[in-house]
């Protein structure tokens, strides 16, 4: 059974039990407790929370997804037969719908009647029960008398059978875990609280669980995984679409080489894809690490086959793999990073040992990744640690920030959005009155093109506004002069601009917009413009700094609108 098949096989199933399919949201996720997305679930927390209604904004309860993943924990493991940074997680969701006996039993359904396993193959596990969460005898109860798995094939099983939450906060509950053969191939989790901390301090003690509003289904399953179980193989890396891949690369590689390069590869054309570029931090440095590790494993490979042969592969199911972008971006890095790697690789060589600080000098002066230095240095970095290594590149970073805010006579922090920067008084004036100006550009796009609109980052000058966002098209010339002369009416219109700081959770029911990537402070302020909140035009949550009324900003004029990436866009803007 090929790979495209279980993706079919699965939202198929699916759809026949009633549930909604949902694309996959970006690999940048809204979360801000997380750099990328991780897990399936992330894009539909706000709905166990009750913070947004999945009725309203899906017409169903129930729905259904296969999820583009990234975790940048394994991307040192990968090379073996197991480890992945990108993949696909399928899942199934319920948002206070169907509980427990529903999901077991649509989980059994599909594995052995629309995939074919036999149940003799299946074992599972449910959670032993800890402090306050109860031994989860339902789900025990549920296996052996509604489906009939005998007793000697359930366990009991302690935090592996409780999952979350993603990042520093978030929905959570015991688990039921499906095994094939001895391979956890699907977890079924029961969210039933909301983790007030990370998993660490959970498994710590120091967490505080509370009763979700809206208890639900989250499940997940690793598609490559499954596909490598189904295919009666133990590495993902011979499943179908990885065999494709693998099979244009260089004879001479040696397996862990193919497979990091076969992984990184597909990791790459995502990431840019969903809008992230190389650069030093986030994302960014993560897309950096992946291209210059395949560089340096294959310094003479024309890596725009393997770039091309991953969109192919996967460019059916996920519309947004852009080649265009992908390939520009990877050359455009991987010109940038030759010109520097035999200096850097000469440089290593002097070295007779590679500790943190000798390996961060390798990556300020030459731009190489800790993975590459770790690969090049071999005996020599035995004793780097990825730890060490990022405890420098904190150290730099801190050093460097210090240096930022004298520069800007203290004023480096005066945005809490970091959009800042300037010095004078003249400058922060001039900052303050086109940072008013982007809440106005936000709203007045939503007016002209809709709520798909949402905010995905901004950075703010002396000079001019950037404000990035998402949108699934160029705009028409018509829409820029249309959003253009919105904003301009609102200035010319006077109206004050104001604040009100409220709960964060009330302060989200006044519909008030924000950014799903910022963490906002409790209570949080709602600047809006217009007389009353309630009326208002434009209502963000936002720390400052704002006009007090919109003639204080003077004209504003679109100088450019751009792409930026699959489905976001961005546009400049000055003030004349």
């Amino acid at each position: 059974m090929t790979t495209a098949d279980v993706r079919e096989k699965f939202l198929d199933f699916f759809g026949s039990k009633e549930h909604k399919t949902i694309k996959s949201s970006s690999l940048l996720s809204d979360d801000p407790s997380v750099l990328l997305t991780t897990a399936g679930v992330q894009q539909f927390k706000p709905y166990y929370t009750g913070d947004l209604d999945s009725e309203k904004d899906f017409g169903s309860r129930r729905v259904a997804s296969v999820q583009k993943c990234f975790r940048t924990t394994d991307i040192d493991e990968v090379g073996d037969e197991t480890h992945l940074t990108f993949f696909e997680m399928l899942g199934n969701f319920s948002f206070a719908d169907y509980g427990k006996e529903d999901a077991i039993k649509w989980g059994y359904e599909f594995i052995t009647k629309e995939l074919g396993v036999s149940s003799d193959r299946l074992t599972v596990t449910v959670f032993e029960g800890k402090n306050e969460v109860p031994r989860d005898e339902d789900s025990y109860r549920i296996w052996n008398e509604v489906i009939g798995l005998p007793k000697d094939k359930i366990e009991y099983a302690l935090w592996d059978n409780f999952w979350g939450p993603t990042g520093n906060k978030g929905p959570c509950g015991p688990t039921t875990e499906i095994y094939i053969d001895g391979i956890e191939v699907w977890n079924i989790v029961f969210n039933e609280y909301f983790c007030e901390g990370s998993r660490e301090d959970l498994l710590s003690g120091k967490a505080q669980l509370n009763k979700l509003a809206e208890p639900g289904v989250d499940t997940g399953m690793g598609l490559e995984r499954l596909v490598a179980v189904l295919s009666g193989v133990n590495n993902v890396y011979e499943t179908d679409l990885f065999s494709l891949i693998i099979d244009i690369l260089p004879s001479d590689l040696s397996d862990e080489g193919k497979r990091i390069l076969a992984d990184h590869g597909r990791g790459i054309a995502f990431l840019i894809s969903d809008g992230v570029t190389p650069s030093n931090k986030e994302a960014g440095y993560i897309l950096r690490r992946l291209i210059r590790r395949i560089i340096t494993k294959a310094p003479e490979f024309d890596f725009s086959q393997l770039l091309n042969k991953v969109v192919k592969l996967y460019d059916s199911h996920y519309q947004e793999l852009d080649r265009e972008k992908i390939l520009n971006v990877f050359d455009e890095e991987s010109k940038k990073f030759k010109k520097t790697l035999v200096k850097g690789i000469r440089e290593l060589n002097k070295l007779d040992e590679i500790n943190a600080q000798s390996a961060f000098k390798l990556y300020e002066s030459f731009g190489l990744p800790y993975e590459v230095i770790k690969d090049l240095g071999g005996q020599k970095a035995s004793k780097l640690q990825q730890k060490d290594f990022e405890k420098e590149f904190v150290k730099h970073q801190e050093i460097s920030r210090a240096g930022k805010e004298k520069k800007f006579g203290g004023h480096g922090l005066l945005l809490d959005t970091g959009e800042l920067k300037a010095g004078s008084e003249d400058e922060i004036k001039q900052v303050t009155r086109l940072h008013t100006a982007t809440h106005l550009l936000q709203q007045a796009l939503r007016d002209v093109l809709g709520d798909e609109v949402k905010q995905k980052g901004s950075d703010i000058t002396t000079k001019r506004t950037r404000f990035d966002f998402s949108f699934s098209r160029k705009l028409t010339t018509d829409e820029v002069e249309k959003v253009e002369k919105i904003i301009n009416n609102k200035i010319q219109a006077s109206l004050p601009v104001q604040y009100e700081e409220l709960p964060l959770n009330e302060a989200k029911k006044t519909g008030a917009l924000y950014y799903f990537k910022e963490k906002y402070p409790d209570p949080v302020k709602v600047y809006y413009v217009g007389s009353s909140l309630e009326g208002a035009y434009s209502k963000e949550f936002c720390g400052g700094p704002h006009v007090t009324n919109t003639e204080e900003i003077g004209r504003f004029k679109i100088i450019k609108e751009e792409s930026v990436g699959a489905g976001m866009r961005r546009i400049r803007g000055t003030l004349e």
